[in-house]
């Protein structure tokens, strides 16, 4: 009886093998297949990393290398011809600006800004920050750059009162004092004013004949 059993228990073991290894022949290709995927992966993970980082390597020496030109003109060409990529387009164009507008090029740096500001692969933050320095560069179009300042002053703009600052300078500059006075209150009045700010606000208001705020008694 026991012989009869053995031998059934290696029929049914061999059966078993023999399915085993009919399914590893008819579906093992799948679990090859899983596996190079998963080391494929990994390994353009990897090399996707690298070529990251020595793109902004690459860039980032570029950009020490032009910032160490000695003229502005040389820094503003030497910063042209840094191709802005990538998480590094902000910081790069924000550096080619300026130093479009230190060798006077006023025209150059709006380009630049307003390419910054229009960038959709850049945070919104630099998108903003583009597009409120282009509005503050000096320009013959006073009309278009206080409707650019309006635009950006409105409520919920990361930088309307500051924005709101640079529209009180242009009414100034027009001979408008009293709207200026009027802009000025409106910041100083501001929840969300900075201490500097209402500083600079106050100090304006006093040297246009507006009367020093009364000290805060403890």
């Amino acid at each position: 009886m026991s012989n009869n059993e053995s031998f059934i228990d290696e029929v049914t073991d061999e059966v078993r093998r023999e399915k085993l290894y009919g399914y590893l022949r008819r579906y093992g290709w799948i679990g090859v297949a899983c596996v190079l995927l998963l080391v494929g992966g990994a390994a353009y993970n990897e090399y996707s990393k690298a070529q990251s980082r020595a793109a902004a390597q690459a860039t980032g020496d570029a950009l020490f290398d032009a910032l160490e030109a000695d003229t502005p003109e040389a820094r503003a060409a030497a910063l042209a011809e840094v191709t802005p990529t990538g998480e590094s387009a902000a910081v790069t164009l924000l550096l080619r600006a300026s130093t479009q507008e230190e060798a006077g090029d006023y025209a150059g740096a709006a380009e630049t800004l307003n390419a910054l500001a229009a960038n959709p692969d850049v945070p919104a933050m630099y998108r903003d920050l583009g597009a409120f320095k282009a509005a503050t560069l000096p320009t013959d179009d006073t009309d278009g750059r206080k409707a650019a300042l309006e635009a950006l002053s409105q409520p919920g703009q990361p930088f309307a009162l500051l924005a709101q600052e640079q529209l009180a300078y242009l009414t100034l500059q027009s001979g408008d004092t009293d709207g200026a006075i009027a802009i000025l209150r409106q910041i100083e009045e501001d929840a969300a004013v900075t201490r500097g700010l209402r500083e600079r606000v106050q100090t304006l208001m006093v040297a246009l004949g507006v009367p020093a705020p009364e000290p805060v008694t403890q």
